[in-house]
């Protein structure tokens, strides 16, 4: 009882601080996400022995060109296609069975593009618009958190046939399943009130978010299993660490920016 007390204190006062930073202002979400990278770079670096604190320097000053500075689409498209082919390089490493041994030098550029890219293209999806999209970025976390929530009962409830059981044993396909279902539901609801996305689109983003996120939420556990932990930091009470908590969002940030780059074109 103890413990889901826990949990619960502890979800909402991550959802309260989101939705507090999203709502606030721009500048307060800029700070809050580059904050959490920096959380998540750092458990990341533990996790995986990454020696030295370069890593910080280099994700600080590549967040502060491209959210500050950058606004040379050519320059973006090109961080964006190195983030999205480092996270591809990860997924055959997810589900290569052989044991990997990561270089120093393979270590930072997975830090720098997986982690910080994944968090500088999270902080840049609500400026696709002219304005800071608040509701988008609000729409995008609730994506994640009703798919997560209902895989999880979903699972819990009928869940039968194991997912991908040598790096997360209690997810479940009908589980997976369940919470796409959801996700599209709640697409479906979220496109009647943020309008600068039509139905379908929603819809589309929705799938790419929930499948590129459970993916990055497999991702992370085999990290965690390789380095012989059960969560990746101790920061939020009956949670884990910040990289437990934006595992499924960091890797389906450049994906997701992708996608609503290419709406905005074919709009």
């Amino acid at each position: 009882m103890k413990e889901i007390l826990r949990r619960s204190i502890t979800g909402v006062i991550y959802v309260v601080l989101l939705m507090g930073a999203v709502f606030l202002s721009s500048d307060a979400f800029d700070f809050l996400f580059m904050t959490f990278g920096l959380a998540c770079l750092y458990e990341f670096k533990k996790n995986v022995r990454l020696k030295g604190y370069y890593i910080f320097v280099a994700y600080l000053a590549l967040w502060w060109a491209f959210i500050y500075l950058v606004h040379d689409t050519t320059i973006i498209t090109i961080l964006m296609l190195l983030t999205i082919t480092v996270d591809l390089a990860l997924l055959a490493f997810l589900f290569s069975k052989k044991a990997k041994q990561f270089s120093e030098f393979q270590k930072f550029i997975i830090a720098v593009f997986y982690i910080g890219g994944g968090c500088i293209f999270l902080t840049m999806i609500p400026y696709k618009q002219n304005d800071f999209a608040k509701f988008l970025i609000m729409g995008i976390f609730i994506l994640i958190w009703v798919n997560d929530t209902f895989a999880y009962l979903v699972g819990r409830s009928i869940g039968r046939t194991k997912l991908y059981s040598a790096v997360s044993p209690k997810k479940t396909i009908e589980g997976s399943l369940g919470g796409l279902i959801f996700a599209l539901v709640a697409a479906y609801i979220l496109s009647e009130y943020e309008t600068n996305l039509k139905t379908f689109e929603w819809l589309i983003l929705a799938v790419v978010i929930v499948v590129a996120g459970s993916l990055g939420d497999l991702l992370e556990s085999k990290f965690k299993r390789i380095a012989g932990v059960k969560d990746s930091g101790a920061i939020l009470p009956g949670h884990g660490g910040i990289w437990d908590r934006l595992d499924s969002l960091v890797f389906a940030a450049p994906f997701a920016y992708l996608v609503l780059n290419i709406f905005s074109y074919v709009s």
